[in-house]
């Protein structure tokens, strides 16, 4: 004969497993490297793309060979994509790398904008203001999604006043967003905190929610 205690008791630990089971599983720990999207995905980043590809045009068939302005030209338009990149690349493990990067980014660009301007001057071209009859047209080119279709076959049309104008349009709107990207940065940094800050918050965080 079953003893109906034991059978009582035994009939007590067929508990359904969804019931009155503790969640031991421990919560995430705190995450001190942040996921940033990829560089190519910023439309910083493509705007200054496009700027290098028309100054390695530009330089190619408006400047002199051997004139020291074309490598200096192509080599600020390059430091300006490039630095974007490499400063997204260093976000999640230096707030500051990645400010002085986005920082020399910015500064490269003004310096290809004295040279677009300086050409302009030296040879007696407008530089299209305001004022300019094209100038609202051009602008609105430039921040359209037609241009990442067609810049490449356009500037093969335009002489060498208009890609000027063009370039130098571009720049100041990567400038632009350059600056209001840095204003993002350094908010971030004072709610956030740098990486090293970050890490001692992830250990404390983790200890308090193991115990």
């Amino acid at each position: 004969m079953v003893d109906q205690n034991n059978q009582s008791n035994q009939n007590n630990l067929n508990i359904p497993s969804n019931q009155n089971i503790p969640n031991t599983q421990k919560p995430k720990p705190y995450t001190f490297l942040p996921r940033h999207g990829h560089y190519r995905n910023l439309r910083v980043y493509q705007v200054t793309e496009m700027i290098y590809d028309i100054t390695y045009y530009f330089t190619q068939h408006y400047l002199q060979h051997g004139d020291r302005t074309v490598d200096q030209m192509v080599q600020a338009a390059r430091s300006g994509k490039q630095n974007i990149a490499e400063g997204n690349q260093a976000a999640s493990t230096s707030s500051e790398t990645e400010i002085k990067l986005t920082n020399v980014a910015k500064a490269s660009l003004e310096e290809l904008l004295d040279d677009y301007e300086d050409y302009l001057r030296v040879r007696n071209l407008q530089q299209w203001g305001d004022l300019h009859p094209r100038y609202e047209k051009m602008r609105q080119y430039a921040r359209s999604a037609e241009i990442k279709k067609n810049y490449a076959a356009k500037i093969q049309q335009m002489n060498d006043e208009e890609i000027a104008n063009l370039c130098i349009t571009l720049i100041h709107q990567a400038s632009y967003m350059l600056h209001k990207l840095l204003e993002t940065m350094q908010n971030r940094f004072v709610t956030e905190g740098g990486i090293r800050e970050r890490m001692y918050q992830s250990r404390v965080d983790y200890r308090n929610k193991a115990n």
